[in-house]
């Protein structure tokens, strides 16, 4: 920028985006001093360098207004768990249910946890069948990412949102 480009002659561009030719680094100096714009090296390893005529603390500044923007549009996926257990009733599963659907059309992850007490564990297939009736009441919203994995006293399942939102 300015003083720290070297290498002259150098290819100018204006300030609005105009070619201007090839000119001597004195006579862009020149030119940038009664436009009041900065010159920028755009493209420094052509040769000549490619050089523009800018306001380079507006160009800074609608760059990171354009990265704020950016960073507010993006949704971030958060991974929200819901513990269920083998012999859960009707009403606590339409409950539990209902919030991993809410999570799901969040566009959120959903980590079903089914957590065995006692010899419970020995009876796992019936934890199975809970998580995969879950998965098949939300296949609406969510699709399972693999197969349940049973960890010690605890089988978990991923539920991933549909892409068609």
């Amino acid at each position: 920028m300015n003083d720290q480009i070297r290498i002259s002659p150098i290819r100018l561009i204006g300030g609005s985006g105009e070619q201007i030719g090839i000119v001597s680094l004195d006579q862009a100096r020149e030119r940038a001093e009664e436009t009041g714009l900065d010159l920028v090296e755009v493209a420094p390893d052509a040769r000549p360098p490619v050089v523009k005529l800018m306001d380079y603390g507006k160009y800074r500044y609608e760059e990171a207004r354009a990265a704020r923007e950016a960073k507010k549009k993006q949704h971030t996926v958060q991974i929200k768990e819901v513990k269920f257990r083998p012999g859960i009733e009707d009403h606590d599963y339409a409950f539990k249910t209902r919030h991993a659907r809410r999570f799901l059309e969040e566009g959120n992850k959903v980590k079903l946890t089914m957590r065995f007490r006692g010899r419970q564990v020995t009876h796992s297939e019936l934890g199975r069948e809970v998580l995969l009736r879950v998965v098949q009441d939300l296949q609406d919203v969510g699709a399972p990412e693999g197969h349940p994995s049973f960890e010690g006293r605890v089988m978990t399942l991923m539920l991933g949102p549909l892409k068609s939102r």
